[in-house]
C-alpha cells in the first residue's frame, strides 16, 4: 500500500525564510533588542494565548473580527493580536510588584486575521517598548522613544528616514476651536490624507456636513510643511484658547526640545499635523517614522502616548508611551526594496574544520578549543572526498576551513584556506585563534 505524500505548502500570510535570509532577519532583531537594553529597558514575555475576556476587554470592533480565537474544554481563547493588551494585563496583574516607572521592552509574534496581502502579515514579529507610570509620567520619556527609534535605525544602516511628531491635544483642540462634533470621523478622514490627497479629503469632509470654512482651515491645517520652528509658530498664530490645544502646543514644543537634547538629528525628524494615530487610544504625542526615498512604505515604526493603559483592568491610573516595530512587515519591505545585503552566508559558521585522512579525533579536539575562544565552529562528519567537504562550505558561505591530515597532525601546523581570497597558509591553532582575536 502506497502511503500518501502530503504536499509541501504555507498559510496565506505566514512567513518563513530560509536560512540566509534568516540569519539576517535574527540579526536585525538582535540590534533592536541591544538598542533597547542599552537605554535600560528590562526584556519582558507574555503568553501567545490570553483569555478571550482580557483581550477583548474594550469591546469588539474590528478588533474581535481579527482575532484567532477558540474553545478548549470550558476555556474562551485567543492569540493575543499585539502586545500591548498584554502589556496592560501584565501591569496591572503585577503592580504590587513593579517598580515604577516600568520601562519594558518585548519583541514576539503577534497574530491577525486580516486579509492576507503583500508586506501585510497574519503572523508577524512586534518589537515592543513602554514606559509606564504609576499616576504621572514626565512628557520627556514621549522624547526619549523617538531618540531610540533614531539609535535603532541608524544601527540598521538605514541613515535617510524621517519620524514625524505631532499631539493629540493639538488635534482634538483644533477641532474643538472649530466647532466640529463628530471629531473621531474627521480624523478618520484626514488620516486618509497621504492616500488619497487634500482635494479628496475635502470631498469627504463635505460629504460630511462640515461647512466650507472648516474645511478650509482643516486643509491648510494638515497641509502645513515647514521647519519644526515655523511649525510651532503657525500653531501659536492661530490663537485658539483651548485649554487641551494649549497644552498639545506646549508638550510638543518640549518634545522638539529635549528630541534634540538626545541626540536625535534635525535631518530625522518633522513636526506633522496630519498624523493622528487613532484618537480612541493615544491621547497626547504621536509619532510615525518612515523611509524618505520609500513613502510607499508607509510607516516602519509608531507610536505614542496613552492617558490610562490598563483602565479595564485596575483602577489605578498608568500613564504610558511606547513604540512599535513591525520586524516582519519592515524586513520583508526592505528585502523586496534590495535594501538588504544580498549575498549572505546560509550559516553562522566561522570555520569548518575538515578530516583529510583518518583524523577525526584530532579534528574535533581542535574545534573543541576554537570554541573555548568563541569562534563558532563545526566538524565536517560525513564520508566523501575533499572536494566534496569543500563545495559544503562553499555552498554555505564559511568564509574558512582549516583541513587536518597526517602531516597536520605529526608537525602541529594546520591547512587553513580562507574561501574570500583563495589564500592558504599553515599555522598552528594557537596563531589561527589569534587571528580571530
Amino acid at each position: 500500500m502506497n502511503k500518501q505524500i502530503v504536499k509541501p505548502s504555507l498559510l496565506p500570510g505566514f512567513m518563513e525564510l530560509l536560512p540566509a535570509d534568516q540569519i539576517v532577519f535574527n540579526g536585525m532583531m538582535d540590534k533592536i533588542r541591544n538598542v533597547y537594553e542599552k537605554y535600560g529597558f528590562i526584556p519582558m514575555d507574555t503568553p501567545a494565548i490570553e483569555k478571550s475576556e482580557v483581550l477583548l476587554a474594550k469591546g469588539g470592533g474590528e478588533t474581535e473580527k481579527q482575532i484567532y480565537r477558540f474553545n478548549k474544554g470550558d476555556s474562551d481563547l485567543s492569540l493575543r493580536f499585539d502586545l500591548t493588551v498584554p502589556l496592560a494585563r501584565y501591569v496591572a496583574q503585577h503592580m504590587n510588584e513593579l517598580t515604577f516607572p516600568f520601562r519594558r521592552y518585548q519583541i514576539g509574534k503577534v497574530y491577525r486575521g486580516e486579509k492576507s496581502q503583500k508586506g501585510r502579515y497574519r503572523e508577524f514579529y512586534q518589537c515592543d517598548i513602554d514606559i509606564i507610570g504609576n499616576e504621572k509620567l514626565s512628557v520627556i520619556n514621549d522624547a526619549q522613544l523617538p531618540s531610540i527609534i533614531f539609535s535603532i535605525f541608524k544601527e540598521l544602516g538605514l541613515n535617510e528616514f524621517k519620524i514625524h511628531i505631532n499631539n493629540r491635544k493639538v488635534i482634538s483642540g483644533f477641532f474643538e476651536a472649530l466647532g466640529i462634533e463628530n471629531k473621531t470621523e474627521v480624523l478618520r478622514i484626514i488620516d486618509k490624507v497621504d492616500k488619497i490627497g487634500v482635494d479628496k479629503v475635502k470631498a469627504e469632509l463635505k460629504d460630511n456636513a462640515i461647512s466650507y470654512e472648516s474645511i478650509e482651515k482643516i486643509a491648510e491645517f494638515i497641509s502645513f510643511n515647514g521647519s519644526n520652528e515655523e511649525a510651532l509658530a503657525f500653531l501659536k498664530e492661530l490663537n485658539i484658547t483651548d485649554k487641551s490645544f494649549i497644552e498639545g502646543v506646549e508638550e510638543l514644543a518640549k518634545v522638539v526640545h529635549y528630541m534634540e537634547a538626545f541626540g536625535v538629528s534635525l535631518e530625522n525628524f518633522i513636526i506633522d499635523l496630519k498624523i493622528a494615530r487613532g484618537l480612541d487610544y493615544y491621547t497626547g504625542t504621536v509619532f510615525e517614522t518612515t523611509l524618505d526615498k520609500y513613502p510607499e512604505v508607509g510607516s516602519i515604526c509608531s507610536g505614542g502616548r496613552y492617558d490610562n493603559l490598563a483602565e479595564n483592568y485596575t483602577n489605578k491610573n498608568l500613564p504610558g508611551v511606547g513604540i512599535s516595530i513591525g520586524l516582519t512587515r519592515l524586513f520583508s519591505q526592505l528585502k523586496d526594496l534590495g535594501l538588504l545585503k544580498g549575498d549572505n552566508p546560509s550559516t553562522l559558521t566561522e570555520v569548518l574544520v575538515v578530516p583529510v585522512e583518518d583524523t577525526m579525533d584530532y579534528c574535533i579536539n581542535i574545534a573543541n578549543k576554537l570554541r573555548e575562544n568563541n569562534i563558532v565552529t563545526e566538524v565536517y562528519l560525513e564520508e566523501g572526498n575533499v572536494n566534496k567537504k569543500l563545495k559544503y562550505a562553499n555552498k554555505l558561505g564559511i568564509a574558512n576551513v582549516i583541513l587536518v591530515g597526517g602531516e597536520e597532525v605529526n608537525s602541529g601546523l594546520l591547512t587553513f584556506k580562507k574561501f574570500d581570497t583563495g589564500e592558504q597558509f599553515k599555522l598552528s591553532l594557537d596563531e589561527i585563534i589569534k587571528r580571530f582575536k
